[in-house]
């Protein structure tokens, strides 16, 4: 888009044209045709088959859907608005994440499948028995996916059919969430990672061409540097900067006290945050779960970390280039952003219902059969769509562009305190239950209370002096993030050893030093059979990839630092 025309005299600027509307067509039959293929392929009628996919997943349906379960719409958007508006440094968001994969499947995996579980909150529960982290746990899981998940790549996604077609906002929307209910529904976890896999294809492929375009039509890189210091928008959009241009635009590393995202942040805080989302967060974990075996898992967790370096490329920059979408790749783009849209909303779908089917309904219903948690974790999809739809209006109301910066906000406030309970569970067997239980609520407080002030007192408009309390105006959210941890970490250990240690006995199989090494065998309800042993060659293929994928991050970051 022009700096200077506005969404309405954008509405469609050109009429659609017939390759648009046949890449459009071809791409929702293309979903619907592997969405009913995956769902013919696995035992669906079993809870493990449903819900993880029969544990019978290759590493490159692994991977893709990794990656596209991560880049939801709204991050597609906000991406390249931020890019737009502040430069390259958003990048970090992407890179750090392949520190966490890597963590997630040589440290996390092998201890969730030794205990032969099926959510996150599950394995607390084992890990530390009782039951109020369990419930607290899925409780806030599937509030963090309804209205931050959920509702930002519902509203981004809507927004953009609406502004390239013209349709109307909530027309498109219930369209996607139908289209998308229909087949989590049918095909359950398997469905959704081989339709993440086609989303990813497409993903990719889009974003390179629109990419290379973008570049040719500026000249390169060089040219870029040069263009977007000069740019200054004809549109005032409050920043940081005074609507001029970042003069640390091309540099992922910022100041870490002036800075708009300071490095410190980045390094520590983003952590912590990618820490939760890869290793603790039911959407993404529930993917790893489902591998064939333990270099499945490996291998899928490599591939999405490659996969995660493109965004520079090919979101971030071409959004600081942002310019008018050429007539005949808005059907590639409108597909591109279906992709984020939908393999993200599947995902989401497809793990809160397996978060409320096997946590809260076996909880009530201590005696429910497979045909009823079955029946239930369908039923539960049905409400999603419906509550996302019922959320729309709500979204439109509050302010699109502002959603972003609380959706990070929101998760920096909330994530931190499980990410401390998750990694001394894991890591330190002395933690306990009313040390996790305590940590997890002191987190809890504090969180809501910076989130509390953060609504009471917004961010000052460019030019007027910020008069925020020093809590709000000299602390910045990942830095809050990385307090929070510690804060949560401190109390979890407190409590732990003010109370008495579990039994040895009882954590067999649930930490980092006691995992065992032949696999679990299977419960009575089929649930806690975990993948056959990983064989020796295939484990030393995944540790040369891992090593070689950290020196192209390391190279990366050092280039654009």
């Amino acid at each position: 888009m022009e700096g200077n025309s506005t969404a309405g005299s954008f509405t469609p600027l050109q009429q659609f044209s017939i390759a648009d509307l046949v890449v459009v067509v071809v791409y929702f039959s293309l979903n619907v045709a592997v969405g009913i293929w995956s769902s013919c392929r696995v035992n669906r009628n079993t809870v493990s088959g449903y819900f993880l996919a029969g544990r019978d997943m290759a590493w490159w349906p692994i991977g893709a859907s990794l990656f596209a379960s991560s880049e939801g719409s709204g991050l597609f958007i906000g991406l390249a608005g931020t890019g737009a508006a502040g430069g390259i440094a958003v990048t970090g968001f992407e890179w750090n994440a392949t520190y966490a994969l890597l963590a997630l499947a040589w440290v996390f995996v092998p201890v969730y499948i030794s205990s032969g579980i099926v959510t996150m909150p599950e394995y607390l529960q084992r890990r530390f028995g009782g039951e109020r982290i369990r419930m607290y746990l899925s409780g806030l899981s599937l509030l963090l996916s309804i209205f931050t998940k959920i509702s930002t790549d519902l509203y981004s996604g809507a927004l953009f059919v609406q502004v390239c077609l013209g349709w109307d906002l909530y027309l498109s929307t219930v369209l996607m969430l139908v289209v998308t209910g229909l087949y989590t529904i049918a095909g359950g976890l398997a469905a959704v990672i081989y339709t993440d896999a086609l989303q990813t294809l497409i993903m990719v492929l889009g974003a390179i061409v629109l990419a290379v375009k973008a570049f040719n039509e500026i000249g390169g890189y060089p040219n870029l540097e040069e263009a977007y210091l000069k740019a200054v928008p004809s549109r005032i959009v409050p920043n940081t900067t005074c609507h001029l241009p970042r003069a640390d635009a091309m540099h992922l590393f910022r100041d870490p006290v002036s800075g708009d995202l300071p490095w410190t942040g980045m390094t520590f805080g983003l952590s912590i945050m990618a820490t939760w989302y890869w290793c603790t967060d039911q959407v993404i974990v529930q993917r790893s779960l489902s591998a064939k075996s333990l270099s499945h898992a490996k291998a899928g967790s490599i591939l999405a970390s490659y996969l995660k370096m493109l965004p520079l490329f090919v979101i971030i920059m071409p959004g600081m280039i942002s310019r008018v979408l050429y007539p005949g790749l808005r059907g590639l783009m409108i597909a591109v952003m279906m992709a984020a849209l939908m393999s993200s909303l599947t995902s989401i779908f497809n793990s809160s219902s397996t978060l409320f089917t096997m946590d809260i309904w076996r909880k009530l219903r201590p005696g429910a059969g497979e045909r009823e948690l079955l029946l239930v974790g369908r039923v539960v999809t049905v409400v999603l769509v419906a509550l996302s739809v019922v959320w729309i209006p709500i979204l439109q109301s509050s302010s699109g562009g502002q959603l972003y910066v609380y959706i990070q906000a929101v998760t920096s406030y909330l994530a931190p305190p499980v990410t401390a309970v998750f990694v001394l569970a894991v890591f330190w067997p002395r933690a306990n239950e009313q040390g996790a239980f305590w940590g997890l609520m002191a987190g809890l407080v504090l969180g809501l209370a910076r989130m509390g002030l953060e609504l009471a007192y917004p961010v000052p408009r460019c030019g007027v002096p910020d008069r925020r309390p020093w809590l709000l105006a000299d602390i910045h959210y990942l830095h809050f993030a990385v307090l929070l941890c510690a804060i949560t970490g401190a109390v979890v250990v407190g409590g732990s050893l003010l109370t008495p240690p579990l039994p040895s006995a009882w954590l067999k199989d649930l930490t980092w030093w006691t995992i065992s090494q032949e696999p679990p065998q299977p419960s009575v309800d089929g649930t806690s059979q975990g993948p056959p042993d990983e064989p020796p060659f295939w484990a030393r293929i995944c540790g040369i990839n891992a090593v070689v994928l950290m020196c192209v991050n390391i190279f990366c970051y050092a280039y654009f630092a």
